[in-house]
Formats: C-alpha cells, structure tokens, sequence
C-alpha cells in the first residue's frame, strides 16, 4: 500500500464514532511508533452511502502524520481497533511544509 521507494511524508486522515474510540486509536498509533502525531478533531456532521442507502452521522476527524513506510502497519493498527466494519483510513502525500517539523517527524519515526 506505501507504494515502495523513497519514503514519503504522509497525512493519514480517519474518521470514528466515539471520543474513547478515537484516543484509543491516537495513543496505540503514538506508543507503536506508527505516527509521530494525531490530531483529533471535534465531531462534526459526515454523510455517505452506506449499504445502498446515504447515511448521517457524527463523526470524529483524526488526522496521524507519519511516513509512506510505516502506513500498511498503521493502517494494521487502526483496523484492530476501530469498530467500524469499513473504517475510513486515507493517506494523503505531504508535498512540502516546515522542514523542521518534517525533520522532527522523520527523527520520531526513526527511533
């Protein structure tokens, strides 16, 4: 799923149901060293098709920062946890950014 070769910068975007939910998966994520960050974000409305009809719910945004390496065992990770049976797990390339931050996200990672 990371696509191979050079390591890549990546902002992993989830969504889940409850707050316990959602600590759970950031603090798993940060003590396995699979992101070096997790932002959650307070919930807000998501709409989707779900089983041939659309569906509401409120949802909470995790967004991990970590590294193209490490995102088939993130993605591991949070399917363990996480109840949903088809969780939303998107990782998205960083393209460029603080370099210092960047630097501090590669040096977490690589401990």
């Amino acid at each position: 799923m990371n696509g191979g070769g050079k390591i890549q910068d990546l902002m992993v975007l989830m969504t889940c149901e409850k707050e316990e939910e959602a600590k759970k998966i950031a603090s798993e994520l940060l003590i396995q060293k699979k992101a070096a960050c997790v932002s959650i974000f307070p919930k807000g409305d998501s709409f989707f098709w779900w089983e041939g009809k659309i569906e509401e719910s409120k949802e909470y945004l995790l967004i991990a920062k970590t590294i193209s390496s490490l995102l088939d065992d993130l993605i591991k990770v949070v399917k363990e946890i996480h109840s949903y049976e088809v969780p939303e797990i998107i990782a998205l390339p960083v393209i460029g950014g603080n370099e210092s931050y960047l630097n501090w996200l590669h040096d977490e990672l690589d401990k």
